[in-house]
């Protein structure tokens, strides 16, 4: 192998997480950190090389030669990550992983020999907003200060360091047994840097506070490792002051290597509301199931009309979508954006999944006040009129507004949670009209959206396209999975969308979507059809199909949005919250008991059992 600092990682699938509960970081099998937003998931990167190269920013520590092999995992029940590089000289281990937030962020890596005697380059390139602004670097007491703007990185090395050509480089050898840590922590500007946590010590208590966490929980359904990987990855991203779950922390990875869909996701998507809470109260996790639907709560408060498909961590509404045109993007896929336009869309969806989350949130024991039900109460009269409006759909097409079938679902939905809130928890409303309307909306979905002569639902009213988003009908009650309409769908699915026994969204096209075609295949839309297929009876199927999704999890046990058949490598923003939810919903779901698809199975008349 070729010198570990000077390599850089062309797939996805080579980064591993390491997080605070705040922030986070991707770590390359290389060794360098090439992804790491400070203070929060949505601040600029001070290391962009992910989208870049090492000049846009990057902290690499490696053997300096001789590189056999390299393998890596995380210490069990954490994410703190260790990665043993083997050369011709001997082996070591790089632990890297940030302390649970108590204060400022720290960025921990620790150097520990384990064989022989290697030689050691590590090389510091910090480049604040996303690889454009190089910082003032200057000695401060026992400690180098990397300043620009409102922005300091302070640095902490057992090691000397030295200054050359805008990097911070150091050069040693490491003992079987010796150890040689370093730190780096991010502080206001205006302040001066607090003191250092000590390296090992809090590597034991990182260590402990993670595997406290994990104890905590109480899933007991099969396929337990990947579910609690996937139960660490979750609370990874959540931001913790607040409760929010971001959807990944990066942005722009894209979903063709080469192509423009290239998006930022470190933001809360409310349609991931519903599946959030249940994956987090099926591990057992109350407390943070409880403030993501206080986040919930807080975010869509004000305007019906106004409710938005996404927010920032702390509830932020504008979220201006930029193009970073220094950067040339992961593979060269530009361009780079900031921000999310989608914010501005009309997504009709949003308001079936936020009213299946608040009443999920009831029957789970979380308590909703009087004030809370009001604002639902509201925005069941804005939907009373605009649910007949075309919308831009759960895939936030940027091609024209269309009566998608999932997004007039999703309206049902809210009007059916709102009726079985008012009867099981004894609150008022105008339950009668919503009763008609829930039943007005059925017919017409079932009539408009549905092709006879196909025997399937459609991806829009008219259209003879197929969309994996269908395959939500079921779990979210709306009709029952083995009702020949919903069978059909299924099969036209399996004809039109599948490869390789994966799912695609649907078949992209500009007249569809406004962008140029081209993605992989979607790992939620495979878990909803192993949920389907688990619901018609088809359990082996739906067995061999969720294990063949756990087999695309790259070595340390992550999943990113998609998967591309052709180079089999991972797609999308990494990881991506919503795959690991859907993993966990899903094994549930298969290991028997109540998981998501049944406690929502709708019977022979669309009216979920809930």
């Amino acid at each position: 192998m070729d010198n570990a600092l000077d390599s850089a990682p062309s797939r996805i699938e080579d980064y591993a997480l390491i997080g605070d509960t705040h922030s986070a970081a991707l770590v390359s099998r290389n060794g360098s950190i090439d992804w790491l937003c400070l203070p929060r998931f949505d601040s600029g990167a001070c290391f962009a090389a992910l989208l870049g190269n090492r000049s846009h920013g990057r902290w690499s520590i490696a053997p300096a030669s001789g590189l056999r092999s390299s393998a890596r995992r995380y210490r069990t029940d954490t994410l703190i990550l260790e990665t043993d590089f083997e050369t011709d000289a001997g082996a070591i281990r790089v632990i890297d992983f940030m302390p649970p937030r108590h204060r400022e962020p720290d960025v921990i890596r620790i150097v520990e020999g384990l064989r022989g005697e290697v030689a050691v380059q590590m090389e510091l390139i910090i480049r604040f907003d996303y690889g454009r602004v190089v910082p003032w670097v200057r000695k401060i007491d026992d400690h180098l200060g990397a300043i620009a703007g409102p922005d300091t990185l302070a640095f902490w090395s057992d090691v000397p360091t030295v200054g050359k050509d805008l990097t911070t480089r150091a050069d040693f050898t490491v003992k079987a047994g010796e150890r040689v840590c370093f730190v780096l922590m991010w502080h206001p500007s205006h302040e001066p840097a607090p003191s250092p946590l000590k390296p090992l010590e809090a590597l034991e208590d990182t260590t402990k506070w993670w595997r406290d966490w994990v104890a905590a929980g109480s899933y007991d359904g099969g396929w337990r490792d990947e579910v609690v990987r996937s139960l660490i990855t979750l609370k990874a991203l959540t931001y913790a002051p607040t409760g929010g779950i971001v959807a990944s922390p990066t942005t722009s990875l894209p979903e063709k290597i080469g192509g423009v869909r290239n998006w930022d996701y470190r933001y809360c998507w409310l349609r991931d509301a519903t599946y959030s809470l249940y994956a987090l109260t099926i591990g057992g996790y109350t407390e943070e199931a409880t403030a993501w639907r206080n986040w919930l709560l807080r975010a869509a408060a004000g305007d019906p009309a106004s409710l938005q498909t996404m927010y920032g961590v702390a509830g932020e509404r504008r979220l201006t979508e930029l193009e970073l045109e220094w950067l040339p993007g992961f593979a060269n896929s530009r361009p780079v954006r900031i921000g999310n336009a989608a914010v501005q869309q009309f997504q009709l969806d949003v308001y079936g999944e936020l009213m299946d989350a608040l009443h999920l949130g009831r029957r789970r024991g979380i308590s909703v006040d009087k004030a809370a039900w009001a604002f639902e109460r509201a925005l069941m009269e804005f939907l009373g009129r605009a649910w007949t409006e075309p919308d831009e759909g759960i895939w936030e097409v940027r091609g024209p507004r269309r009566h998608f079938v999932h997004s007039k679902a999703m309206a049902w939905v809210a009007f059916d949670r709102a009726i079985k809130a008012a009867e099981r928890f004894n609150l008022d409303g105008p339950v009668d009209e919503w009763r008609r309307t829930r039943d007005t909306m059925h017919e017409r979905i079932c009539t408009e959206g549905f092709d006879k002569k196909r025997n399937t639902f459609t991806q829009y009213y008219g259209s003879t396209e197929a969309d994996a988003s269908l395959l939500m009908l079921p779990l979210v009650g709306f009709i029952d999975a083995n009702d020949p309409r919903m069978r059909g769908t299924v099969q036209a699915i399996e004809r039109d969308l599948m490869v390789d026994g994966f799912v695609r969204r649907y078949r992209t096209h500009e007249d569809i979507d406004g962008l140029p075609p081209g993605e992989g295949v979607f790992f939620a839309c495979t878990f909803w059809l192993a949920d389907n297929y688990s619901l018609q009876g088809r359990h082996d199927d739906a067995v061999r199909i969720f294990e063949k999704l756990l087999a695309l999890r790259n070595d340390v046990g992550l999943m990113a949005e998609q998967f591309d058949g052709g180079t089999k490598g991972l797609l999308g923003n990494f990881p991506q919250a919503f795959s690991h939810v859907m993993l966990i919903n899903t094994a549930r779901n298969l290991s028997g008991g109540s998981g998501p698809a049944v406690d929502r199975r709708a019977n022979n008349h669309g009216s979920a059992h809930l």
